[in-house]
């Protein structure tokens, strides 16, 4: 059996804090009464355990990650913390199966935006909320497409349109600057990551459904509809970048009631797609095929050519993670042929322009790697992962305002050499991710690039170019902050 090793990270956090064992210890017990967890009970004795490398059980190590939030200002997540990163998941009951009404959705959301807001002032809300999966997830979101009831409209809608006089007093300049302010706060994402401005676009959300508790005329109803959809898709994006799942999950299911409900079916193909991309993250292949199943069945009326090619470049990156072959490399391929119909001229909206040629080979080439990893023709799929991630590379090294998507590709290079047997080339380009990733608040770049750095120490320590890459990993990546 392998020795125990001390928890470095843990230690260097509980000394900087100044905390005592026993005075830890006591705060993890009033925490776990606060939320239910009566049959925790720390002491001095499991506090040095835990800092001798004992892995504590669940939900201690939520409630270490938010006292130490708490204690710094920041977030510190699990993984800062030396511990396993769980995320909980419910493939029964679940809480996404929400009612597919206009009032209710606007209620839920200013409900959820104002405890994240209110109770959650270090970026957590909570250890009992759990990531939905499987057909608890998968049912629920299919009523996406089902019309209202007896086609009548939703009970904001009919309150707008049976005579009343309108009380809503927002005017047409007002509801410009609303959405061009939710087209900045995507373009910060991109560039600076989604822990910079995560509360701020919450803020925003909150507001909003503020104004749709007010009656308007129907057509802008549905634009405040459209942006409460698109403020709390990028809400969810946001969450899923720094690493809170469940959370992501929420706001994703909410935005897609609320795209309902302004009848605009390709952005609720948009974020089925990013469910979907959180599924292959969280290795969940069948759960996110059938999610981008469902984007393609609901747009395929509406798509423009660029979404259609970015359906086909997620359904191969599904199909990659479940280890089917030759249905990836069809998708992929079918990605390719659809962007080529994509012009300078066409009527994108401003949420899909990210799709690039850039996007689209990074999405190839990690399908290409994924299979890589998944099948036992690992050379094969990594030489063909090669070219396509090195174009993706050398694309968004000209881009400015996808420094996050430029780093992810660095990184994603870097494995590909790696499967390549070629650690000096991995670290050249992991090492350009890590300058980025100290600028940017991205924990989900951070993960990937401490992943891997690890598969690197693995499988070529003592190899100086790999243990510099292993040193600058520990202290140049930065202690991860939401701050607003």
């Amino acid at each position: 059996m392998a020795e125990k090793q001390p928890n470095e990270k843990l230690t260097s956090w509980f000394g900087r804090s100044g905390w005592s064992k026993g005075e830890l210890a006591r705060q993890v017990n009033r925490r776990a009464r606060q939320t239910g967890a009566h049959h925790v009970s720390t002491d001095t004795s499991r506090v040095r355990r835990w800092l001798d490398g004992e892995q504590p059980r669940e939900p201690i190590p939520k409630i270490l990650s938010e006292l130490f939030s708490e204690r710094f200002g920041s977030v510190v997540s699990i993984e800062d913390l030396g511990l396993r990163t769980v995320v909980p998941v419910s493939t029964v009951g679940g809480g996404v199966d929400l009612p597919w009404s206009g009032a209710q959705t606007v209620q839920l959301i200013s409900e959820y935006s104002r405890s994240d807001l209110m109770l959650n002032r270090r970026g957590f809300l909570g250890t009992s909320l759990a990531l939905t999966a499987g057909a608890a997830l998968i049912e629920p979101m299919q009523r996406w497409l089902s019309p209202s009831p007896s086609g009548a409209p939703t009970p904001i809608l009919a309150a707008a349109n049976g005579g009343e006089p309108y009380t809503g007093r927002l005017s047409e300049p007002e509801l410009q600057l609303l959405e061009q302010t939710t087209v900045m706060f995507r373009q910060w994402d991109a560039q600076n990551g989604g822990g910079l401005r995560r509360k701020a676009v919450v803020g925003q959300l909150h507001e909003v459904t503020d104004l749709l508790q007010e009656t308007y005329p129907e057509h802008t109803t549905k634009r405040l509809f459209r942006l409460t959809a698109e403020l709390a898709h990028l809400a969810g994006w946001m969450s899923y970048d720094v690493g809170m799942h469940p959370s992501a999950q929420k706001y994703y299911v909410l935005a897609l009631h609320a795209a309902k409900e302004a009848g605009d079916r390709p952005f609720g193909a948009l974020i089925l797609t990013d469910m979907s991309r959180q599924m292959i993250h969280l290795n969940r292949g069948e759960d996110a095929l059938e999610l981008i199943h469902l984007a393609q069945y609901g747009s395929r009326d509406t798509a423009t050519p660029r979404q259609q090619a970015l359906l086909y470049a997620m359904e191969a990156r599904a199909y990659s993670t479940i280890g089917e072959v030759n249905r990836c490399a069809r998708a992929a391929r079918l990605a390719e042929d659809t962007f080529s119909d994509c012009r300078p001229g066409d009527n994108d909206p401003n949420w899909l322009k990210f799709f690039s040629e850039a996007e689209l080979n990074a999405e190839n080439a990690h399908s290409f790697r994924d299979l890589a990893y998944n099948s036992t023709r690992s050379p094969l799929y990594a030489s063909m992962a090669a070219p396509v991630m090195e174009r993706a590379v050398d694309l968004f090294r000209q881009d400015a305002d996808h420094v996050r998507s430029y780093a992810f590709n660095l990184v994603g290079m870097a494995s590909v050499h790696l499967l390549q047997n070629e650690p000096e080339q991995a670290v050249v380009m992991a090492e350009q991710a890590v300058d980025i990733a100290r600028t940017v608040r991205s924990e989900r770049l951070n993960t990937r690039v401490r992943k891997t750095a690890a598969a690197a120490s693995r499988n070529y320590k003592g190899l100086d170019a790999v243990d510099r890459l292993a040193e600058r990993v520990v202290h140049d990546i930065p202690e991860f902050t939401t701050s607003v």
